[in-house]
């Protein structure tokens, strides 16, 4: 069995008109929403073994904000700049070589590409992942570069408008 936690970066800032998008850096909401969704990823008991990150600033800092809440160490985290502008292909390619060891993996990065990458497995399809939105998927293989083929359940699909205060 293969869990996969597919997370969209918490809210960036876009206030800096000058500044490059992939420097975005994250909002105070976007931390408290975030924060939303780690209390509930411990509720539930998430501890991804692996996290691959975009290379987009926002992405960075949600992946750290999210290890540090879990109480993870932050050398699990990969920085990967193909997922700042990957198609669901290119998130799918991510799994071709990982390896067979861990048994968790969390993916953060950016829409469209993740909400199509997270509709390959949900249905009804979600419109949008929201940001700070989690899907998490169990896959009956023990091979990652199976998933896409691999029967499936959706665990859980949790955004942060669907967590009370």
């Amino acid at each position: 069995m293969k869990l996969l936690y597919i997370v969209r970066h918490a809210k960036s800032s876009w206030e800096s008109p000058d500044m490059e998008d992939h420097d975005r850096t994250l909002l105070e909401k976007g931390k408290k929403r975030t924060r939303k969704i780690i209390e509930y990823l411990q509720s539930e008991k998430v501890k991804p073994d692996f996290i691959i990150s975009s290379s987009a600033l926002r992405a960075r800092e949600t992946a750290s904000y999210i290890a540090s809440g879990l109480g993870l160490d932050q050398d699990i985290i990969k920085v990967d700049p193909i997922l700042y502008h990957a198609d669901e292909d290119k998130i799918f390619e991510q799994f071709e070589d990982l390896s067979d060891a861990f048994e968790s993996v969390m993916i953060v990065g950016h829409n469209p590409a993740l909400t199509n990458f997270a509709n390959n497995f949900l249905v009804p399809p979600i419109d949008w992942l929201p940001t700070s939105g989690v899907v998490c998927l169990a896959f009956d293989t023990h091979h990652w570069d199976q998933i896409k083929k691999a029967d499936f359940k959706v665990k859980f699909v949790i955004f942060p408008k669907l967590i009370g205060n």
